[in-house]
């Protein structure tokens, strides 16, 4: 079903619960907390899926955006125990972690677009200006994302939560 194999579909299945639970966090939050039970859910999560992109990738880039998902997503939750960085510890583990949550969703919209509804999907080539723009808008959500998260934090200031 929509040509994906099995490894394939532990990648798919093993990442596919970063989403909500991203979602959750910026919603509940504002941004991925880590030390939480959704942001520990979060981290095995993306871990799957960017260690078994690997395996799986099509694509050149696909193993260069894994590698770059996985340094993310450990620097990120690192960050946060280096206490020589105090607040702007906190700034990076932000950064890093939406970053994360960019690299999940930029295949996450490509692939679904061009396999789905399987044997006919809504985008046949890569080139696709619906694709290219819906792309585009996740980039615009990641800068606009990041730089409101920015903000909520400077206007929390000492207050800065490192907590679940």
């Amino acid at each position: 079903m929509f040509g994906i194999s099995a490894l394939g579909w532990v990648h798919t299945l093993g990442s596919l619960p970063a989403i909500p639970l991203a979602a959750y966090m910026f919603i509940k939050h504002g941004r991925i907390m880590p030390r939480s039970r959704a942001g520990m859910a979060y981290f095995v999560s993306m871990l799957i899926g960017g260690c078994t992109v690997f395996l799986v990738a099509h694509q050149p880039i696909s193993p260069v955006i894994g590698a770059i998902t996985i340094v993310l997503l450990l620097a990120g939750y690192g960050v946060g125990f280096i206490d020589r960085l105090g607040r702007a510890g906190v700034y990076l583990e932000t950064i890093m972690l939406s970053l994360t949550a960019f690299f999940l969703m930029v295949p996450t919209v490509s692939e679904t677009l061009r396999r789905v509804p399987d044997g006919h999907p809504i985008v046949t080539n890569p080139d696709s200006p619906l694709l290219k723009g819906a792309l585009g808008l996740i980039v615009i959500a990641l800068v606009l994302g990041v730089t409101a998260q920015l903000f909520s934090l400077r206007k929390q200031g000492t207050r800065l939560a490192r907590q679940g």
